[in-house]
This record gives C-alpha cells, sequence and structure tokens, in this order.
C-alpha cells in the first residue's frame, strides 16, 4: 500500500497555491507516496472586521493548523513564513525552508506616481503597522486607511474606492497569483523593508517525524535558510509580533551575509536602523546582533 501523508494548509487562493507548489516539488521526489490536502480556517482568517494589530495573540493564521499538526490530523504543513511565530510549539520543527520568491514589496498607485511623488494627504490601504510606520516615515502627510482580507480582496477593494490614492502588498503573493502586472513600482527592500521572512515558504511537522523530515530535506534551499534564520532571529531577540511596527531584510553578497533591520512607532516619527554583515555561518547571531544595535538606539 502506498505511504499517504496529508498537508494542512489556510483555504485562500494563495495559500493553495503555495501548498500546491509544494506538493508539486514533493511529488517530483516521491512519486511514489500519496498526498492529501485539507483545508483550515484560521482565527486570522475569521476575524476579518479588526486591523491585525489589534487582534490579541500569537499565530493568528497558524495556530489551528499547528494544533492539526500536534493532534496527527495532519502530517505536515505549508505556511508563508512571515505568518509563523518565532517560538514553534513543543513537539513541532520545521521540514524545510524551500527557495525564497522576491522579498519585496509592491506599490499600487492610480495616478502611476511612486510614494514621493504622491499628492499631499493621499490615502493609502494597509493594515500592517510595519508599512504604515516606513510611509509615514518618508511622508508624514499621508493618511492611512485599515484593509483587510485576502489579496484578491484588497485588491477589489482598492480598485472600487476613488477616495484611496495607493496600496502597498507583498510582491511574492502577487508573481504567485499572477497579478503582478497591476503593480506601479517595486520598493527596494534595502529602503522599504519586509516582514521578517518574507516571500519564503516554511514546511513544519512534527519533531517526533524522522521520516517525513528526510523525505522533505532536498526542498531545503541553504540560502533560503540563513537569510530568514537572520530576519527571524532578529525578530525573536526584539520579541516582536503585530503590535510593533519592525522589519528586517537580509541578503547574501560576496560570501557574506547582510541584514538591514529597524524597529519604529505607528507614526514613524522615531525609527532606528541597524546594518550588520557577517561570516553566513553567523546568521543567527547576525540577527541578534542587529536586535541589540537597534534596542541601544531607543
Amino acid at each position: 500500500m502506498a505511504k499517504v501523508l496529508t498537508i494542512g494548509t489556510r483555504g485562500s487562493n494563495l495559500a493553495l497555491w503555495q501548498t500546491r507548489h509544494i506538493e508539486k516539488l514533493f511529488r517530483n521526489l516521491h512519486p511514489d507516496i500519496e498526498l492529501h490536502i485539507k483545508i483550515i480556517k484560521t482565527k486570522g482568517d475569521k476575524i476579518l472586521d479588526q486591523a491585525l494589530s489589534k487582534i490579541d495573540g500569537k499565530g493568528l493564521f497558524t495556530k489551528e493548523i499547528e494544533d492539526n499538526l500536534i493532534a496527527g490530523e495532519i502530517d505536515l504543513a505549508v505556511h508563508s513564513l512571515k505568518d509563523l511565530p518565532t517560538d514553534l510549539p513543543e513537539g513541532l520543527t520545521y521540514g524545510a525552508i524551500t527557495s525564497r520568491e522576491d522579498s519585496s514589496e509592491s506599490f499600487f498607485s492610480k495616478s502611476g506616481c511612486e510614494i514621493q511623488n504622491l499628492p499631499k494627504k493621499a490615502k493609502i490601504f494597509t493594515s500592517s503597522l510595519r508599512r504604515k510606520c516606513q510611509l509615514l516615515h518618508a511622508r508624514p502627510d499621508l493618511q492611512i486607511s485599515d484593509v483587510r482580507g485576502n489579496i484578491e480582496t484588497r485588491i477589489k477593494k482598492y480598485l472600487q474606492n476613488d477616495e484611496i490614492d495607493g496600496m502597498i502588498l507583498a510582491s511574492a503573493g502577487l508573481a504567485r497569483l499572477g497579478l503582478d502586472n497591476l503593480v506601479s513600482h517595486k520598493l527596494d527592500p534595502k529602503v522599504f523593508l519586509p516582514a521578517c521572512g518574507q516571500g519564503a515558504l516554511a514546511i513544519e511537522i512534527r519533531a517526533n517525524d524522522p521520516e517525513t523530515a528526510k523525505l522533505l530535506k532536498p526542498l531545503e534551499d541553504q540560502e533560503s535558510k540563513l537569510t530568514t534564520d537572520a530576519e527571524r532571529s532578529f525578530l525573536a531577540s526584539m520579541g516582536g509580533g503585530c503590535q510593533v511596527p519592525m522589519g528586517a531584510y537580509s541578503w547574501v553578497e560576496n560570501t557574506k551575509l547582510h541584514i538591514k533591520a529597524f524597529s519604529g512607532d505607528v507614526n514613524g516619527k522615531n525609527i532606528a536602523y541597524a546594518e550588520i554583515c557577517g561570516k553566513l555561518e553567523n546568521a543567527v547571531e547576525i540577527g541578534i546582533e542587529a536586535a541589540e544595535t537597534i534596542k541601544k538606539q531607543k
């Protein structure tokens, strides 16, 4: 009898695209193993009338999936890494961090303007405190309005609201759904910093399941693992989540690992940056050093 594994995922088009992408990669490696997909609704999917920063608790888009994994209802889970809390529940671990998509942010503008050329007091859609902080740091006059929902819902709200001048979404999700043709400008991730782990997919498994871990090992992308380790160690050291504006971008250049990170306030007035470079094998320590550098500026 063929071995059967069940993959847990959220039900949005993006989450399903990501899960089917991993499913395809896995089938190419292990065509003899049967895969099933189980859709699981999370707290973050159910509460759509509040900004993420106002919803209490970690794991808004992951807890219910992780509960299924711990209970043995599923064998692996596919997540956007940026949604995963830095401290995984006891008994769970990473099976693989796969090759990372574009980490940058994409800016939508009905006028085609870049952020710095928007009219005074232009209105921007975003529910991310990280995006709001950076926008107001660059342009204190901008008016920020909350928007929730999946990517397609947010784009629809943006297009149908004549009062909204612009919006920011993650480039990776847009590319995966074939919606990047709507983008006015991509923002340099070294200038407008993304969420920690943005663009990367994480496969989560039970820590006591070495057989599944072995099956997933070939899917791990080493550079993606190193850069996201640096970013997430920064996040963990800062004790951050949705309630505090912060972000980081890490990249490999000339056999060195670089990270640029920031933390600020919701008004964009008090913002601290750190830029650290070090050896590839010191990814976690580099993230921690970035956090310590920022804490000293507070």
